[in-house]
């Protein structure tokens, strides 16, 4: 592992790599791992917030640039899958709010809204319980995952670091 673009700073270096490791975790099934390798490491709570809200958007963007990829930039359509816990498919309704919120912050970033992601991503960390945060991490590990061996299937481009941690 280990692809790192020259121009990304230390930070961001390190979230790459954790976030690498979570979709390792979690392509073999370890959940629990999974969350573990993106447990924010900062003792204050405001800075967990920060490092939970980073790698969120993070993992958003590069969902959001394989649905764009996937939909042939807007041409055809890509369905968002919602899982539950178990990892099996719910409708949207049936999804707990925090869910909700990641699929209204998945479509803000497809539609180049960057800012209203943010917000939406702001929003459910700071009224989501600690389990709704890793449903919600989780999520959006999924998304990654699943989007990048869709991509993968048909030799669409994915960013080198998730495609090294789906591929292994």
């Amino acid at each position: 592992m280990g692809h790192v673009d020259p121009d990304w700073s230390e930070h961001e270096r390190r979230l790459v790599e954790k976030a690498q490791r979570a979709l390792t975790a979690l392509s073999v099934g370890d959940d629990a791992e999974a969350l573990g390798e993106v447990a924010p490491s900062a003792a204050e709570p405001q800075a967990r917030a920060d490092e939970t809200k980073a790698l969120m958007l993070l993992l958003f963007g590069e969902c959001s640039a394989m649905v764009s990829t996937l939909g042939d930039g807007g041409s055809a359509p890509v369905k968002v899958q919602v899982f539950d816990e178990d990892g099996e498919e719910v409708s949207i309704d049936q999804a707990d709010p925090p869910v909700r919120t990641a699929v209204r912050t998945l479509l803000a970033e497809v539609h180049g809204n960057t800012e209203a992601a943010q917000e939406q991503v702001e929003i459910a960390l700071a009224n989501a319980a600690p389990d709704e945060v890793d449903s919600l991490v989780l999520q959006a590990l999924r998304w990654t995952i699943r989007l990048s061996v869709e991509c993968l299937d048909r030799d669409l481009p994915v960013a080198p670091w998730i495609s090294e941690a789906v591929s292994d």
